[in-house]
Formats: C-alpha cells, sequence, structure tokens
C-alpha cells in the first residue's frame, strides 16, 4: 500500500466537497476510500441502458456520502459487488 500511495494525496470521502471547493484536483494525484453503505437496484436510462447507483462513506461522518454513478462496463463488471465492501 505504502507503494501505491507514494506521491499521492489521501482525501478523505468526508472532506471531498470541502477540498472540491477549495482546490483544483485535476492538478492533484489524489486517492479516496470509501465503503458502500447503500446499493439502489439497478436502474435503466431512457435509451435502455442499464447503470447502478452506490452511496460511499468513509465511516468517519455517516452524513456526508458521496454518490457514485456506474455506467457500461463498470456497471457489467460490479453491479453485484456487496454492500459493506471497502
Amino acid at each position: 500500500m505504502d507503494r501505491k500511495m507514494a506521491n499521492r494525496k489521501l482525501i478523505r470521502l468526508s472532506q471531498l466537497k470541502s477540498k472540491l471547493a477549495a482546490e483544483n484536483l485535476e492538478e492533484i494525484d489524489w486517492v479516496t476510500f470509501g465503503v458502500i453503505v447503500k446499493k439502489v437496484t439497478p436502474q435503466s436510462t431512457n435509451n435502455g441502458r442499464t447503470f447502478s447507483i452506490w452511496r460511499l462513506n468513509d465511516l468517519r461522518d455517516l452524513s456526508q456520502c458521496v454518490s457514485l454513478f456506474l455506467f457500461g462496463d463498470v456497471h457489467k463488471e460490479h453491479w453485484k459487488t456487496d454492500q459493506g465492501t471497502v
């Protein structure tokens, strides 16, 4: 993990909103970690494409969640991932 995190900045999910407002994260090599705290049943777009929505949290501030939308191959590969997975 130390090797993978070298030269990267850890931003907690609960800090993401304030960091987006204060910093240009496109210029920083950053990572975050989250736990799937809720999964919505897969949905379909108007053109018939299926997608998933996960609510992620860092377990530090349970009132701060991030919604992650999964489309295309990412949805196909990961839609069965269990709630509670990091």
